[in-house]
């Protein structure tokens, strides 16, 4: 509910692998923690507010880990408030920050009516339990008044891994 001031870490094991996590101030003022903490990661997760969008700061950020060729995960959030457009944040991470964002999963819907989204990779729907204020989930089918958005944006996602896969590319 604060803003960092300094990056904290904190390790933990996934699969065969210790993984430590760093999570760094995200405010404009403390920018030089920011670029001390890229110089020895191996990946960030660049975290996007489906409303707000690429803000100066994200700015900032995405040519700090671009100095240090950072590989990037881009996770856009807060898709449930009003105003929310994930579209128009990866549009805005084309033109900002010269970006080329791969979405891999989509909404069912979005504000108030968010309630879960579509796997582009496996090809799954995800609900979440309202009851459960979300802790709980339900994986199955796409439904069906969704799937042709849906097969639109699966075909972007394949025709982009085609242009960096040979193989894929013949096919």
């Amino acid at each position: 509910r604060g803003i960092s001031i300094t990056a904290a870490a904190t390790t933990f094991r996934w699969r065969d692998y210790q993984c430590n996590l760093v999570d760094t101030p995200g405010h404009v003022d403390f920018t030089v923690e920011v670029e001390r903490s890229l110089r020895v990661l191996d990946g960030a997760v660049v975290v996007f507010c489906a409303v707000r969008g690429v803000e100066p700061q994200s700015e900032t950020v995405w040519r700090q880990a671009d100095r240090y060729a950072v590989p990037r995960i881009a996770f856009i959030n807060k898709c449930d408030r009003v105003g929310a457009d994930p579209e128009a944040v990866t549009s805005e991470m084309r033109t900002r920050l010269n970006a080329n964002p791969i979405v891999l999963q989509v909404p069912h819907a979005l504000e108030d009516e968010f309630n879960g989204l579509i796997d582009l990779v496996q090809w799954r729907s995800r609900e979440w339990d309202d009851s459960s204020l979300g802790a709980a989930f339900h994986d199955g089918e796409i439904p069906e008044h969704l799937r042709e958005e849906a097969a639109a944006a699966r075909g972007v996602l394949v025709e982009a891994i085609a242009e960096v896969d040979d193989e894929l590319m013949a096919k």
